[in-house]
Protein backbone atom coordinates (compact mmCIF):
# COMPACT_ATOMS: atom_id res chain seq x y z
CA UNK A 1 0.00 0.00 0.00
CA UNK A 2 1.35 3.43 -0.94
CA UNK A 3 2.30 5.85 1.81
CA UNK A 4 0.08 8.96 2.22
CA UNK A 5 1.12 12.05 0.30
CA UNK A 6 1.05 14.02 3.53
CA UNK A 7 0.74 12.97 7.13
CA UNK A 8 0.52 15.14 10.22
CA UNK A 9 0.40 13.87 13.79
CA UNK A 10 -0.55 15.75 16.95
CA UNK A 11 0.11 19.24 15.58
CA UNK A 12 -0.04 22.13 18.04
CA UNK A 13 0.29 25.80 17.19
CA UNK A 14 -0.16 28.87 19.42
CA UNK A 15 0.10 32.61 18.78
CA UNK A 16 0.48 35.59 21.06
CA UNK A 17 -2.15 38.29 20.48
CA UNK A 18 -2.12 41.40 22.68
CA UNK A 19 -0.28 39.47 25.35
CA UNK A 20 -2.77 36.58 25.25
CA UNK A 21 -1.86 33.08 24.05
CA UNK A 22 -4.22 31.84 21.34
CA UNK A 23 -4.22 28.09 20.76
CA UNK A 24 -4.79 27.81 17.02
CA UNK A 25 -4.28 24.05 16.67
CA UNK A 26 -4.74 21.57 19.48
CA UNK A 27 -3.35 18.17 18.54
CA UNK A 28 -4.48 17.79 14.91
CA UNK A 29 -3.74 14.49 13.16
CA UNK A 30 -4.53 13.93 9.49
CA UNK A 31 -3.44 11.95 6.44
CA UNK A 32 -4.11 12.84 2.81
CA UNK A 33 -3.59 10.25 0.09
CA UNK A 34 -2.22 10.89 -3.38
CA UNK A 35 -5.06 11.96 -5.68
CA UNK A 36 -7.45 12.87 -2.87
CA UNK A 37 -9.69 15.97 -2.87
CA UNK A 38 -10.13 17.18 0.71
CA UNK A 39 -12.14 20.18 1.97
CA UNK A 40 -11.44 21.79 5.34
CA UNK A 41 -14.30 23.80 6.82
CA UNK A 42 -14.84 25.71 10.02
CA UNK A 43 -15.86 29.10 11.41
CA UNK A 44 -13.50 32.05 11.66
CA UNK A 45 -10.86 31.34 14.28
CA UNK A 46 -11.24 27.59 14.01
CA UNK A 47 -7.62 27.03 12.94
CA UNK A 48 -8.20 26.08 9.31
CA UNK A 49 -6.02 28.86 7.85
CA UNK A 50 -3.26 28.07 10.35
CA UNK A 51 -3.41 24.45 9.28
CA UNK A 52 -3.26 25.49 5.62
CA UNK A 53 -0.16 27.61 6.19
CA UNK A 54 1.57 24.73 7.96
CA UNK A 55 0.64 22.28 5.21
CA UNK A 56 2.00 24.79 2.69
CA UNK A 57 5.32 25.16 4.55
CA UNK A 58 4.58 28.87 5.08
CA UNK A 59 4.53 28.36 8.85
CA UNK A 60 5.76 25.70 11.26
CA UNK A 61 4.01 23.98 14.13
CA UNK A 62 5.12 24.34 17.74
CA UNK A 63 5.06 20.57 18.16
CA UNK A 64 3.97 17.45 16.35
CA UNK A 65 5.16 16.01 13.05
CA UNK A 66 4.49 16.68 9.38
CA UNK A 67 5.70 14.50 6.53
CA UNK A 68 5.20 15.37 2.85
CA UNK A 69 6.06 12.68 0.33
CA UNK A 70 7.98 10.94 3.07
CA UNK A 71 10.07 14.00 3.92
CA UNK A 72 10.11 15.21 7.51
CA UNK A 73 9.06 18.83 7.10
CA UNK A 74 9.39 19.60 10.81
CA UNK A 75 13.16 19.17 10.63
CA UNK A 76 13.72 21.53 7.69
CA UNK A 77 15.27 24.99 7.87
CA UNK A 78 13.85 28.03 6.06
CA UNK A 79 15.78 27.43 2.83
CA UNK A 80 14.78 23.77 2.72
CA UNK A 81 11.13 24.70 3.33
CA UNK A 82 11.24 27.26 0.50
CA UNK A 83 12.72 24.71 -1.91
CA UNK A 84 10.15 22.08 -0.94
CA UNK A 85 7.32 24.60 -1.25
CA UNK A 86 8.37 25.67 -4.75
CA UNK A 87 8.87 22.09 -5.92
CA UNK A 88 5.91 20.25 -4.41
CA UNK A 89 3.14 22.74 -3.56
CA UNK A 90 0.92 25.05 -5.60
CA UNK A 91 -1.16 27.79 -3.96
CA UNK A 92 -4.43 29.45 -4.95
CA UNK A 93 -5.68 32.27 -2.74
CA UNK A 94 -8.97 34.15 -2.40
CA UNK A 95 -7.40 37.45 -3.50
CA UNK A 96 -5.51 35.88 -6.45
CA UNK A 97 -2.17 37.43 -5.28
CA UNK A 98 -1.11 38.32 -8.81
CA UNK A 99 1.65 40.84 -9.44
CA UNK A 100 -0.33 43.93 -10.52
CA UNK A 101 2.06 45.39 -13.11
CA UNK A 102 2.93 42.04 -14.65
CA UNK A 103 1.17 40.25 -17.51
CA UNK A 104 -0.67 36.98 -17.05
CA UNK A 105 2.18 35.18 -18.81
CA UNK A 106 4.83 36.75 -16.59
CA UNK A 107 2.80 36.01 -13.46
CA UNK A 108 2.67 32.33 -14.37
CA UNK A 109 6.39 32.31 -15.15
CA UNK A 110 7.32 33.52 -11.67
CA UNK A 111 7.61 30.12 -9.89
CA UNK A 112 9.74 28.84 -12.77
CA UNK A 113 12.19 31.69 -12.28
CA UNK A 114 12.71 30.55 -8.68
CA UNK A 115 13.06 26.98 -9.95
CA UNK A 116 15.92 28.05 -12.25
CA UNK A 117 14.15 27.29 -15.55
CA UNK A 118 15.63 29.15 -18.51
CA UNK A 119 13.64 31.95 -20.13
CA UNK A 120 12.61 30.16 -23.32
CA UNK A 121 11.45 27.04 -21.50
CA UNK A 122 9.56 28.87 -18.77
CA UNK A 123 7.81 31.04 -21.36
CA UNK A 124 6.68 27.91 -23.18
CA UNK A 125 5.51 26.18 -19.99
CA UNK A 126 3.64 29.29 -18.81
CA UNK A 127 1.91 29.65 -22.18
CA UNK A 128 0.80 26.01 -22.08
CA UNK A 129 -0.54 26.40 -18.55
CA UNK A 130 -2.58 29.47 -19.50
CA UNK A 131 -3.91 27.83 -22.65
CA UNK A 132 -5.02 24.88 -20.49
CA UNK A 133 -7.03 27.41 -18.45
CA UNK A 134 -8.67 28.78 -21.60
CA UNK A 135 -6.64 32.00 -21.47
CA UNK A 136 -4.61 31.73 -24.66
CA UNK A 137 -5.93 35.13 -25.78
CA UNK A 138 -5.16 36.83 -22.45
CA UNK A 139 -1.41 36.11 -22.20
CA UNK A 140 -0.34 39.75 -22.15
CA UNK A 141 -3.22 41.23 -20.17
CA UNK A 142 -2.50 42.78 -16.79
CA UNK A 143 -4.53 41.62 -13.76
CA UNK A 144 -6.68 44.76 -13.82
CA UNK A 145 -7.64 43.92 -17.41
CA UNK A 146 -9.03 40.53 -16.39
CA UNK A 147 -12.33 39.52 -14.83
CA UNK A 148 -12.29 37.90 -11.40
CA UNK A 149 -12.72 34.48 -12.93
CA UNK A 150 -9.92 35.05 -15.42
CA UNK A 151 -7.62 36.32 -12.66
CA UNK A 152 -8.30 33.20 -10.61
CA UNK A 153 -7.56 31.02 -13.64
CA UNK A 154 -4.21 32.81 -14.01
CA UNK A 155 -3.57 32.06 -10.34
CA UNK A 156 -4.43 28.39 -10.90
CA UNK A 157 -2.13 28.25 -13.95
CA UNK A 158 0.67 29.74 -11.85
CA UNK A 159 0.03 27.19 -9.10
CA UNK A 160 0.21 24.29 -11.57
CA UNK A 161 3.07 25.38 -13.83
CA UNK A 162 5.70 23.64 -11.68
CA UNK A 163 3.63 20.42 -11.72
CA UNK A 164 3.28 20.23 -7.92
CA UNK A 165 2.15 17.12 -6.09
CA UNK A 166 -0.24 19.14 -3.89
CA UNK A 167 -2.57 22.07 -4.61
CA UNK A 168 -3.65 24.17 -1.62
CA UNK A 169 -6.67 26.36 -2.35
CA UNK A 170 -7.65 28.92 0.32
CA UNK A 171 -11.21 30.18 -0.35
CA UNK A 172 -10.59 30.11 -4.15
CA UNK A 173 -14.18 31.17 -4.91
CA UNK A 174 -14.42 33.87 -2.25
CA UNK A 175 -14.01 36.84 -4.60
CA UNK A 176 -16.08 35.75 -7.59
CA UNK A 177 -19.77 35.50 -8.38
CA UNK A 178 -21.72 32.26 -8.17
CA UNK A 179 -21.46 31.41 -11.88
CA UNK A 180 -17.70 31.95 -11.88
CA UNK A 181 -17.43 29.98 -8.64
CA UNK A 182 -19.12 27.03 -10.34
CA UNK A 183 -16.68 27.28 -13.27
CA UNK A 184 -13.66 27.30 -10.95
CA UNK A 185 -14.94 24.31 -9.03
CA UNK A 186 -15.57 22.41 -12.27
CA UNK A 187 -11.95 23.12 -13.20
CA UNK A 188 -10.67 21.85 -9.84
CA UNK A 189 -12.86 18.76 -10.21
CA UNK A 190 -11.30 18.11 -13.61
CA UNK A 191 -7.75 18.57 -12.33
CA UNK A 192 -8.43 16.11 -9.53
CA UNK A 193 -10.38 13.56 -11.54
CA UNK A 194 -8.47 13.59 -14.84
CA UNK A 195 -4.97 14.63 -13.77
CA UNK A 196 -4.99 12.94 -10.37
CA UNK A 197 -3.96 16.18 -8.65
CA UNK A 198 -4.18 16.12 -4.86
CA UNK A 199 -6.19 19.12 -3.63
CA UNK A 200 -6.72 20.49 -0.13
CA UNK A 201 -9.38 23.19 -0.16
CA UNK A 202 -10.35 25.65 2.57
CA UNK A 203 -13.85 27.06 2.29
CA UNK A 204 -16.73 28.29 4.42
CA UNK A 205 -19.23 27.46 1.67
CA UNK A 206 -20.93 24.03 2.02
CA UNK A 207 -21.79 23.90 -1.69
CA UNK A 208 -18.10 24.34 -2.55
CA UNK A 209 -17.02 21.71 -0.01
CA UNK A 210 -19.45 19.26 -1.62
CA UNK A 211 -17.06 18.95 -4.55
CA UNK A 212 -14.49 17.25 -2.32
CA UNK A 213 -14.39 13.54 -1.75
CA UNK A 214 -13.82 14.09 1.98
CA UNK A 215 -14.66 16.97 4.29
CA UNK A 216 -13.18 17.92 7.65
CA UNK A 217 -14.58 20.40 10.14
CA UNK A 218 -12.30 22.28 12.54
CA UNK A 219 -13.55 24.17 15.56
CA UNK A 220 -11.41 25.86 18.22
CA UNK A 221 -8.33 24.07 16.95
CA UNK A 222 -9.89 20.60 17.23
CA UNK A 223 -10.91 18.20 14.51
CA UNK A 224 -14.62 18.10 15.22
CA UNK A 225 -16.17 16.09 12.42
CA UNK A 226 -15.33 14.20 9.29
CA UNK A 227 -17.57 13.31 6.34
Amino acid sequence: MNAPLLQIENLHKAYMLDGVTIQALRGISLTVDQGEFLAIMGPSGSGKSTLMYILGCLDVADSGSYRLRGQDVTRMNADQLAALRNREIGFVFQNFNLLPRTSALENVETPLIYAGVNKAERRQQARRALERMGLGERLYHLPNQLSGGQAQRVAIARALVTQPSLLLADEPTGNVDSATSADIMRLLDELNREDGLTIVLITHEPEVAEHAGRRLVLRDGHLEAQA
